[in-house]
Protein backbone atom coordinates (compact mmCIF):
# COMPACT_ATOMS: atom_id res chain seq x y z
CA UNK A 1 0.00 0.00 0.00
CA UNK A 2 1.59 3.53 -0.70
CA UNK A 3 1.54 5.87 1.80
CA UNK A 4 0.82 9.64 0.90
CA UNK A 5 3.01 12.30 1.70
CA UNK A 6 2.15 15.20 2.88
CA UNK A 7 2.41 18.28 0.35
CA UNK A 8 1.54 22.27 1.35
CA UNK A 9 -0.35 22.00 -1.98
CA UNK A 10 -2.57 19.26 -1.84
CA UNK A 11 -6.19 20.23 -2.89
CA UNK A 12 -8.26 20.14 -0.27
CA UNK A 13 -11.38 19.89 -1.69
CA UNK A 14 -9.67 16.44 -2.54
CA UNK A 15 -8.50 15.58 0.98
CA UNK A 16 -12.14 16.09 2.25
CA UNK A 17 -13.68 14.43 0.25
CA UNK A 18 -11.11 11.51 0.86
CA UNK A 19 -12.19 12.28 4.68
CA UNK A 20 -16.13 11.47 3.77
CA UNK A 21 -15.37 8.58 1.72
CA UNK A 22 -13.41 6.61 4.47
CA UNK A 23 -15.77 8.28 6.97
CA UNK A 24 -18.36 5.85 5.69
CA UNK A 25 -16.23 2.96 5.38
CA UNK A 26 -15.14 2.90 8.93
CA UNK A 27 -18.59 3.96 10.45
CA UNK A 28 -22.09 2.80 9.15
CA UNK A 29 -23.38 5.50 11.96
CA UNK A 30 -21.17 8.35 12.23
CA UNK A 31 -21.02 8.66 8.46
CA UNK A 32 -25.45 8.85 9.39
CA UNK A 33 -25.24 11.51 12.01
CA UNK A 34 -22.06 13.58 11.22
CA UNK A 35 -23.21 14.91 8.25
CA UNK A 36 -26.10 17.01 9.98
CA UNK A 37 -23.40 19.28 11.52
CA UNK A 38 -23.14 22.69 10.54
CA UNK A 39 -20.55 22.69 7.91
CA UNK A 40 -17.83 24.13 9.81
CA UNK A 41 -18.24 21.70 12.59
CA UNK A 42 -18.70 18.73 10.85
CA UNK A 43 -14.80 18.85 8.95
CA UNK A 44 -13.62 19.25 12.78
CA UNK A 45 -16.03 16.35 14.46
CA UNK A 46 -15.35 14.27 11.54
CA UNK A 47 -11.32 14.89 11.25
CA UNK A 48 -11.87 14.05 15.48
CA UNK A 49 -13.47 10.90 14.36
CA UNK A 50 -10.94 9.69 12.03
CA UNK A 51 -8.45 10.42 14.17
CA UNK A 52 -9.78 8.79 17.11
CA UNK A 53 -10.50 5.89 14.62
CA UNK A 54 -6.93 5.53 14.53
CA UNK A 55 -6.27 5.12 18.23
CA UNK A 56 -8.91 2.55 18.17
CA UNK A 57 -7.48 0.42 15.38
CA UNK A 58 -4.10 0.26 17.28
CA UNK A 59 -6.47 -0.78 20.22
CA UNK A 60 -8.56 -3.79 18.73
CA UNK A 61 -5.43 -5.35 16.93
CA UNK A 62 -5.33 -8.08 18.80
CA UNK A 63 -1.93 -9.63 17.08
CA UNK A 64 0.07 -6.76 18.83
CA UNK A 65 1.17 -6.61 21.91
CA UNK A 66 0.80 -4.16 24.85
CA UNK A 67 4.28 -2.70 23.92
CA UNK A 68 3.74 -2.50 20.42
CA UNK A 69 -0.05 -0.69 20.98
CA UNK A 70 1.91 1.51 23.55
CA UNK A 71 5.03 2.17 21.17
CA UNK A 72 2.46 2.84 17.99
CA UNK A 73 0.51 5.21 20.17
CA UNK A 74 2.97 7.48 21.18
CA UNK A 75 4.24 7.21 18.06
CA UNK A 76 0.60 8.22 16.72
CA UNK A 77 0.44 10.91 19.45
CA UNK A 78 3.80 12.79 18.20
CA UNK A 79 2.57 12.70 14.92
CA UNK A 80 -0.17 14.43 15.87
CA UNK A 81 1.08 17.14 18.33
CA UNK A 82 4.12 17.83 15.53
CA UNK A 83 6.96 16.86 17.64
CA UNK A 84 7.67 14.20 14.68
CA UNK A 85 7.16 13.57 11.24
CA UNK A 86 3.58 11.20 10.15
CA UNK A 87 5.77 9.14 8.50
CA UNK A 88 7.55 7.76 11.57
CA UNK A 89 3.83 6.68 13.19
CA UNK A 90 2.64 5.55 9.62
CA UNK A 91 5.26 3.35 8.18
CA UNK A 92 5.93 1.33 11.29
CA UNK A 93 2.19 1.16 11.86
CA UNK A 94 1.48 -0.63 8.36
CA UNK A 95 4.17 -2.92 9.35
CA UNK A 96 3.03 -3.93 12.38
CA UNK A 97 -0.58 -4.15 11.05
CA UNK A 98 0.51 -6.26 7.59
CA UNK A 99 -2.22 -8.78 8.80
CA UNK A 100 -4.66 -6.77 10.19
CA UNK A 101 -8.21 -7.77 8.20
CA UNK A 102 -9.59 -4.72 7.90
CA UNK A 103 -8.91 -2.97 4.75
CA UNK A 104 -10.58 0.33 5.67
CA UNK A 105 -9.18 1.22 8.81
CA UNK A 106 -5.64 0.21 7.25
CA UNK A 107 -6.10 2.29 4.34
CA UNK A 108 -7.43 5.22 6.98
CA UNK A 109 -3.62 5.39 8.76
CA UNK A 110 -1.70 5.29 5.54
CA UNK A 111 -3.70 8.23 5.09
CA UNK A 112 -3.09 9.76 8.25
CA UNK A 113 -1.19 12.91 6.56
CA UNK A 114 -4.38 13.17 4.55
CA UNK A 115 -6.40 13.49 8.29
CA UNK A 116 -3.88 15.58 9.71
CA UNK A 117 -3.27 17.88 6.77
CA UNK A 118 -7.25 19.10 7.32
CA UNK A 119 -6.84 19.54 10.91
CA UNK A 120 -4.51 22.00 10.28
CA UNK A 121 -6.67 23.94 8.77
CA UNK A 122 -9.40 24.00 11.32
CA UNK A 123 -9.18 27.43 13.53
CA UNK A 124 -6.31 26.99 16.13
CA UNK A 125 -9.05 27.13 18.88
CA UNK A 126 -10.46 23.73 17.11
CA UNK A 127 -6.60 22.28 16.51
CA UNK A 128 -6.30 22.79 20.46
CA UNK A 129 -9.21 20.98 21.71
CA UNK A 130 -8.56 18.09 19.13
CA UNK A 131 -5.21 17.57 20.38
CA UNK A 132 -6.45 17.77 23.85
CA UNK A 133 -8.82 15.31 23.18
CA UNK A 134 -6.35 13.15 21.17
CA UNK A 135 -4.03 12.96 23.73
CA UNK A 136 -6.26 11.86 26.87
CA UNK A 137 -7.09 9.12 24.78
CA UNK A 138 -4.49 8.05 23.11
CA UNK A 139 -2.74 7.98 26.86
CA UNK A 140 -5.80 6.51 28.31
CA UNK A 141 -5.52 3.41 25.88
CA UNK A 142 -2.14 3.31 26.22
CA UNK A 143 -2.25 2.78 30.16
CA UNK A 144 -5.25 0.71 29.09
CA UNK A 145 -3.25 -1.79 26.75
CA UNK A 146 -1.41 -3.84 29.63
CA UNK A 147 -4.97 -3.74 31.41
CA UNK A 148 -6.21 -6.20 28.72
CA UNK A 149 -7.61 -8.89 29.97
CA UNK A 150 -10.33 -12.04 29.60
CA UNK A 151 -11.75 -11.28 33.60
CA UNK A 152 -11.75 -7.34 33.04
CA UNK A 153 -10.81 -4.17 34.60
CA UNK A 154 -10.97 -4.30 38.15
CA UNK A 155 -13.42 -2.21 39.76
CA UNK A 156 -16.34 0.30 38.77
CA UNK A 157 -14.11 3.19 38.91
CA UNK A 158 -11.76 1.49 36.62
CA UNK A 159 -14.70 0.93 34.23
CA UNK A 160 -15.76 4.67 34.59
CA UNK A 161 -12.19 5.99 33.91
CA UNK A 162 -11.64 3.77 30.89
CA UNK A 163 -15.28 5.01 29.25
CA UNK A 164 -14.06 8.53 30.00
CA UNK A 165 -10.50 8.03 28.31
CA UNK A 166 -12.06 6.57 25.20
CA UNK A 167 -15.62 8.65 24.86
CA UNK A 168 -15.95 10.83 27.92
CA UNK A 169 -13.50 13.03 26.47
CA UNK A 170 -14.95 12.85 22.95
CA UNK A 171 -18.16 14.90 24.93
CA UNK A 172 -15.92 17.21 26.33
CA UNK A 173 -14.52 18.10 22.75
CA UNK A 174 -17.74 18.19 21.32
CA UNK A 175 -18.70 20.71 23.69
CA UNK A 176 -16.11 22.94 23.52
CA UNK A 177 -16.36 22.80 19.48
CA UNK A 178 -20.29 23.47 20.29
CA UNK A 179 -19.82 26.45 22.51
CA UNK A 180 -17.72 28.32 20.46
CA UNK A 181 -20.58 27.96 17.64
CA UNK A 182 -23.19 28.63 19.79
CA UNK A 183 -22.75 31.46 22.65
CA UNK A 184 -26.58 30.29 23.13
CA UNK A 185 -25.55 26.96 24.07
CA UNK A 186 -22.21 27.72 25.69
CA UNK A 187 -24.64 29.79 28.71
CA UNK A 188 -27.26 27.16 29.07
CA UNK A 189 -24.12 24.63 29.60
CA UNK A 190 -22.89 26.61 32.45
CA UNK A 191 -22.72 24.50 35.76
CA UNK A 192 -23.84 21.70 33.62
CA UNK A 193 -20.29 20.63 31.96
CA UNK A 194 -20.02 16.98 33.68
CA UNK A 195 -23.79 16.02 31.68
CA UNK A 196 -21.22 16.56 28.48
CA UNK A 197 -18.98 13.24 29.83
CA UNK A 198 -22.04 11.40 30.64
CA UNK A 199 -22.93 11.67 27.02
CA UNK A 200 -19.85 10.59 25.69
CA UNK A 201 -19.81 7.57 28.31
CA UNK A 202 -23.31 6.26 27.54
CA UNK A 203 -22.18 5.66 23.88
CA UNK A 204 -19.19 3.85 25.35
CA UNK A 205 -20.72 1.92 27.30
CA UNK A 206 -23.41 0.80 24.78
CA UNK A 207 -20.23 -0.35 22.57
CA UNK A 208 -18.96 -2.20 25.36
CA UNK A 209 -22.05 -4.33 26.32
CA UNK A 210 -22.74 -5.10 22.36
CA UNK A 211 -19.14 -5.97 21.71
CA UNK A 212 -18.67 -7.79 24.63
CA UNK A 213 -19.39 -10.93 22.83
CA UNK A 214 -16.75 -10.45 20.32
CA UNK A 215 -14.22 -8.96 22.84
CA UNK A 216 -14.69 -12.12 24.96
CA UNK A 217 -13.51 -14.33 21.91
CA UNK A 218 -10.37 -12.85 21.60
CA UNK A 219 -9.61 -13.02 25.35
CA UNK A 220 -10.45 -9.48 26.01
CA UNK A 221 -13.28 -8.14 28.08
CA UNK A 222 -14.07 -4.01 29.21
CA UNK A 223 -16.50 -4.54 31.75
CA UNK A 224 -15.85 -4.30 35.22
CA UNK A 225 -15.01 -7.91 37.11
CA UNK A 226 -17.94 -8.64 39.80
CA UNK A 227 -19.85 -6.38 38.27
CA UNK A 228 -23.30 -7.77 36.59
CA UNK A 229 -25.10 -6.91 33.12
CA UNK A 230 -28.13 -6.13 35.28
CA UNK A 231 -26.08 -3.72 37.24
CA UNK A 232 -23.88 -1.72 34.34
CA UNK A 233 -27.63 -1.35 32.17
CA UNK A 234 -28.47 0.53 35.34
CA UNK A 235 -25.44 2.46 35.26
CA UNK A 236 -25.94 3.10 31.33
CA UNK A 237 -29.21 4.01 32.24
CA UNK A 238 -28.67 7.05 34.37
CA UNK A 239 -25.89 7.72 31.86
CA UNK A 240 -28.58 8.23 29.37
CA UNK A 241 -30.70 10.42 31.22
CA UNK A 242 -27.86 12.65 31.64
CA UNK A 243 -27.04 12.66 27.84
CA UNK A 244 -31.12 13.65 27.35
CA UNK A 245 -30.22 16.38 29.89
CA UNK A 246 -27.39 17.44 28.06
CA UNK A 247 -29.20 17.44 24.42
CA UNK A 248 -32.05 19.08 26.18
CA UNK A 249 -29.57 22.58 26.67
CA UNK A 250 -28.60 22.94 23.02
CA UNK A 251 -31.13 25.69 21.69
CA UNK A 252 -33.97 24.09 19.39
CA UNK A 253 -32.38 27.03 16.96
CA UNK A 254 -29.07 24.90 16.64
CA UNK A 255 -31.19 22.51 15.22
CA UNK A 256 -27.96 20.15 13.16
CA UNK A 257 -26.30 20.04 16.67
CA UNK A 258 -29.25 18.65 18.20
CA UNK A 259 -29.92 16.31 15.77
CA UNK A 260 -26.90 14.56 16.12
CA UNK A 261 -26.71 14.40 19.41
CA UNK A 262 -30.31 12.86 19.70
CA UNK A 263 -29.79 10.57 16.63
CA UNK A 264 -26.77 9.06 18.14
CA UNK A 265 -28.43 8.93 21.59
CA UNK A 266 -31.57 7.34 20.42
CA UNK A 267 -29.29 4.58 18.73
CA UNK A 268 -28.12 3.87 22.15
CA UNK A 269 -31.25 3.68 23.98
CA UNK A 270 -32.54 1.42 21.31
CA UNK A 271 -29.43 -1.13 21.94
CA UNK A 272 -29.60 -1.12 24.86
CA UNK A 273 -33.34 -1.73 25.42
CA UNK A 274 -32.60 -4.58 23.18
CA UNK A 275 -29.85 -6.17 25.47
CA UNK A 276 -31.36 -5.23 28.57
CA UNK A 277 -34.13 -7.78 26.82
CA UNK A 278 -31.58 -10.37 25.82
CA UNK A 279 -30.08 -11.82 29.31
CA UNK A 280 -27.69 -13.65 27.03
CA UNK A 281 -26.71 -13.13 23.18
CA UNK A 282 -23.64 -15.13 21.35
CA UNK A 283 -22.99 -12.48 18.67
CA UNK A 284 -23.61 -8.43 18.03
CA UNK A 285 -25.49 -9.41 15.46
CA UNK A 286 -28.51 -10.56 18.01
CA UNK A 287 -28.90 -6.70 19.46
CA UNK A 288 -27.43 -4.67 16.12
CA UNK A 289 -30.16 -2.19 15.17
CA UNK A 290 -31.61 -3.24 11.60
CA UNK A 291 -30.78 -0.66 9.07
CA UNK A 292 -34.85 -0.46 8.32
CA UNK A 293 -35.05 0.66 12.56
CA UNK A 294 -32.01 2.80 12.03
CA UNK A 295 -33.42 4.99 8.69
CA UNK A 296 -36.88 4.94 10.77
CA UNK A 297 -35.43 6.86 13.76
CA UNK A 298 -33.47 9.21 11.44
CA UNK A 299 -36.69 10.37 10.17
CA UNK A 300 -38.18 10.52 13.17
CA UNK A 301 -35.03 12.87 14.33
CA UNK A 302 -36.15 15.36 12.08
CA UNK A 303 -39.26 16.03 14.15
CA UNK A 304 -38.51 15.15 17.32
CA UNK A 305 -35.56 17.69 18.12
CA UNK A 306 -37.88 20.51 17.25
CA UNK A 307 -40.00 19.11 20.69
CA UNK A 308 -38.53 18.42 24.18
CA UNK A 309 -41.87 17.07 25.01
CA UNK A 310 -41.23 14.45 21.89
CA UNK A 311 -37.68 13.79 22.76
CA UNK A 312 -38.30 12.82 26.35
CA UNK A 313 -41.50 10.94 25.39
CA UNK A 314 -39.34 8.84 23.09
CA UNK A 315 -36.64 8.21 25.88
CA UNK A 316 -39.85 7.23 28.29
CA UNK A 317 -41.29 4.38 25.82
CA UNK A 318 -38.25 3.21 24.03
CA UNK A 319 -35.82 2.94 27.43
CA UNK A 320 -38.91 1.11 29.11
CA UNK A 321 -36.69 -2.19 28.98
CA UNK A 322 -33.96 -0.13 30.64
CA UNK A 323 -36.08 1.07 33.81
CA UNK A 324 -37.43 -2.42 34.47
CA UNK A 325 -34.64 -3.61 34.96
CA UNK A 326 -33.77 -0.94 37.63
CA UNK A 327 -36.87 -1.35 39.54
Amino acid sequence: MRTPQIHPTDNLEADLAYQKTILSSVSRTFALTIPLLPPDIEIVVGNTYLLCRIVDTIEDAGSLSPETKQTLSKLFLDAVLEKASVQSFVDPCLIALKDYGNQDELDLIAHTPTVLRILHTCSSNDQAAVSRCVSIMSEGMSYFHNKQSEAGLKDLAEFEHYCYVVAGVVGELLTTIFATHSPAFAKQLQGHEDLAVAFGQALQMTNILKDSPEDKARGVSWKPTLVSQAELLIIANQKLKDSLRYILLIPKEDYGMRRFCFLAFGLAVMTLSKIATHNQFQFKDEVKLSRKVVMAFYAFTKIAVCSDALMKAFFAIAGKPLRSIAE
